[in-house]
C-alpha cells in the first residue's frame, strides 16, 4: 500500500507540475501589452526620413564611382581582374578632343547587364537640347567590376557648350532604366 501511495503521490506531483508549466506561458502572454489595430503609417518609412533619389545627378547605388575622363587605362586588380581606371579625369574638354570617356567602378552584382550612355546637347548654341546626338553601350559580365563608355563628337568636332549624358542600366533603354545624369563642358578653343 505504501508503494501505491507513493506512486499516486508522484503522479499527483507530476500532474501538478505539468499544469503549472502549461499555465506559465498563458500568464506571461497575458502580461504582454497588445496593441490592437495600429495605423499602417506606423510601419512605413516616414517621409521626413526619406531622401529622394536625384536622377539629374551622377548615378549612385550600383555605381561605386563614375567620372568623365580624357582616357582610360587597364590595370590588373588585386583579385587578378582587369580594372578600368580613368586617365586625366575632368569635366572640361577642348573642341578637338577625339573621344570623351565615362569610366565607372561598380558595386558587386549578381548578373550581367548593359550600361548605356545617351548624349544630349544641354546648352549648346544652335542645338536642340532634346535631340539625341550620340550613344554608347557596354555589356557588363558577372565578373566585371569596372567599365567605360565612349562618346565621339557629332559631325567631327565638338561645339562649345554644356552636354549631358543619361546613364541607363538594364537590357534596353526605357523610362525605368535611368540611373542618373553625367555632365561635361566643351570649352571654346584657346580658353
Amino acid at each position: 500500500m505504501a508503494k501505491g501511495a507513493r506512486r499516486a503521490g508522484r503522479g499527483a506531483i507530476v500532474t501538478a507540475m505539468i499544469l503549472a508549466l502549461s499555465a506559465l506561458p498563458r500568464l506571461q502572454a497575458a502580461e504582454l501589452p497588445i496593441t490592437k489595430n495600429p495605423p499602417i503609417p506606423d510601419f512605413q518609412n516616414r517621409p521626413q526620413d526619406v531622401t529622394p533619389y536625384d536622377f539629374d545627378a551622377p548615378p549612385q547605388g550600383l555605381f561605386l564611382t563614375i567620372t568623365t575622363a580624357e582616357g582610360f587605362d587597364e590595370e590588373l586588380g588585386f583579385r587578378r581582374t582587369h580594372e578600368i581606371v580613368p586617365v586625366r579625369p575632368t569635366d572640361r574638354f577642348l573642341p578637338d578632343t577625339p573621344t570623351i570617356f565615362i569610366v565607372f567602378h561598380l558595386h558587386q552584382h549578381y548578373q550581367g547587364f548593359q550600361v548605356f550612355g545617351r548624349l544630349f546637347p544641354e546648352t549648346v548654341p544652335g542645338r536642340d537640347s532634346a535631340l539625341l546626338i550620340g550613344q554608347d553601350a557596354m555589356h557588363i559580365a558577372l565578373e566585371d567590376e569596372s567599365g567605360y563608355l565612349t562618346l565621339s563628337p557629332p559631325q567631327g568636332s565638338w561645339k562649345p557648350g554644356r552636354y549631358k549624358v543619361e546613364i541607363h542600366v538594364g537590357e534596353e533603354v526605357n523610362e525605368m532604366s535611368l540611373m542618373g545624369t553625367m555632365r561635361f563642358t566643351i570649352a571654346e578653343a584657346g580658353k
